[in-house]
């Protein structure tokens, strides 16, 4: 699947905050993510980061 910048999508594993959702914000090698419920950013390899997407939220 394809992934843009701005893309929300929904997690496999939920966040300690309760929260599934997360907006990408990097593409590349690394894919940076922020989380919709607490505002944390993280920065996942690319190949990890595309197992750990189950879906893109239309929004």
């Amino acid at each position: 699947m394809e992934y843009n910048i701005g893309d929300k999508i929904e997690m496999k594993k939920q966040h300690p905050c309760g929260s599934k959702k997360w907006e990408i914000t990097r593409i590349g090698v690394d894919f940076k993510f922020k989380c919709l419920g607490c505002e944390h950013m993280i920065c996942v390899p690319r190949e990890k980061a595309l197992k750990m997407i189950r879906k893109k939220i239309q929004e």
